[in-house]
């Protein structure tokens, strides 16, 4: 999976407007401040393909982009407490709307910043991903803000917190610094069959 070859598809404001699945997704969850867009650009060796704001919580819709004919998929982040109660209304709709279609699941990577403990969006979110038995990864973001060893004794802690199943795949990554981006570009091609 050639991961230069990315391009913006579309983005959707509400559940009913999204497309039916045309090849298989790898979605991102995450909470707002997490580092999603950044992370994604790096993904794609793009700077400013997926909008990067200072704000967090910008993202207010579910992007598609394309790579190499699989969908990445940059869901809202949640948990933002800056944001009106009808706004985070229309995202949690967003949200579960996307998942309460049929639609052809390759990964789902869960981001976590790794400077901290899951908090409980962050376990509800790996929960919900649990009982779907939906395939995901986790990748912990920001560790080029934590010394190596202090990153791989958060990552210990955040696996443990999480209650991971056996073989869950995580990933200690910055988008800052580019670790664990092709760890992390190898998982996504296995998981849509490249």
């Amino acid at each position: 999976m050639n991961f230069h070859n990315a391009r913006f598809l579309a983005a959707y404001g509400t559940s009913a407007q999204l497309p039916p699945s045309n090849g298989p997704e790898v979605s991102f969850a995450g909470r707002s401040n997490v580092g999603k867009s950044s992370l994604l650009n790096k993904l794609m060796y793009r700077k400013g393909l997926a909008k990067v704001s200072s704000t967090p919580g910008k993202t207010a819709t579910i992007n598609f982009y394309d790579v190499d004919g699989a969908d990445l998929v940059d869901l809202p982040g949640y948990g933002y407490a800056k944001v009106s109660k009808s706004e985070k209304g229309r995202w949690s709709e967003l949200i579960d709307g996307y998942f309460n279609q049929e639609r052809a699941f390759a990964l789902v990577v869960s981001l976590i910043d790794i400077r901290h403990e899951p908090s409980a969006l962050d376990r509800g979110m790996v929960g919900f991903l649990k009982e779907a038995e939906l395939p995901f990864a986790i990748a912990l973001t920001k560790a080029d803000k934590l010394s190596k060893q202090q990153a791989a004794k958060q990552r210990a802690v955040i696996v443990k917190a999480l209650d991971l199943p056996k073989g869950t795949p995580v990933v200690v990554t910055s988008a800052e610094k580019g670790g664990g981006i092709e760890e992390l570009r190898a998982l996504i091609s296995r998981a849509v069959g490249e």
